[in-house]
């Protein structure tokens, strides 16, 4: 299994440890948007295994299969990196957005309306509104959520059982009745928008038909709805990991 330099053969490192990555892209994938594909995310997997390998030295003090776990982790996000197609722009309207709701529900104790967060961001409410345009498609989830200053990311205080099935993850995880819980709180407009866009497949056109509104303001209302909701799971994992 050891190659004369003492090191493990590169096909049988992969053979041993495949079932590893394979865990850990089950547990990303549990979380991620549909769209993400399992087999990408495994063979980026891969390649940081190859790279743990090539890196690790047992003085480091830590045992392979932790160090390679990182390193495959890190890997794998890597990846989502790559795929994530929000521009920096984006994601930063977005985030601003995010932080003016929470301040706003902190301090008020319900959901701001929109003159609200604009005035709280300093921005005219039609400035806000653009903003809400060109954030327009920003994800509830991104990759960010899985690491980042926090010593556990709020997406992982989330999840009952870390090492769970990721199936049964799906099926019975906390983290489908917090969202279900968010978007109960929503605004009734926001939440009838959520309804019609993600059970019922209608498209943006026709939502605005629904509410009588144009389409480029079902873009708005999105936008905002998806703000909301990433502060209601934020502030529902931190309530969870204090109890």
């Amino acid at each position: 299994m050891y190659t004369a330099r003492g090191t493990v053969q590169t096909n049988d490192l992969l053979e041993q440890y495949a079932p590893l990555v394979r865990r850990l892209a089950l547990q990303l994938m549990a979380k991620l948007p549909a769209s993400v594909e399992l087999d990408d995310l495994v063979q980026a997997g891969m390649l940081g295994l190859l790279d743990a390998e090539s890196r690790y030295q047992e003085t480091q003090g830590a045992q392979f299969e932790t160090y390679a776990s990182q390193r495959i982790r890190g890997a794998m996000l890597d990846e989502l990196r790559e795929m994530d197609w929000a521009s920096r722009g984006v994601r930063k309207i977005a985030r601003q957005i995010e932080q003016a709701v929470q301040r706003l529900q902190q301090r008020l104790g319900r959901s701001p309306a929109e003159s609200e967060i604009a005035t709280d961001m300093q921005v005219s409410l039609e400035a806000y509104q653009q903003m809400l345009q060109e954030a327009h498609g920003c994800q509830l989830i991104y990759y960010e959520d899985f690491e980042g200053d926090d010593e556990e990311p709020f997406l992982d205080r989330l999840s009952a059982d870390h090492h769970a099935d990721p199936l049964a993850a799906l099926l019975d995880d906390d983290l489908r009745q917090v969202l279900s819980d968010a978007i109960e709180r929503l605004p009734e407009r926001e939440k009838l928008l959520m309804s019609l866009y993600y059970e019922q497949g209608l498209n943006l056109r026709e939502i605005g038909a629904v509410l009588e509104v144009s389409e480029s303001r079902v873009c708005q209302l999105h936008s905002q709805a998806i703000s909301r909701l990433r502060v209601r799971l934020r502030e529902q994992a931190w309530t969870t990991s204090g109890q």
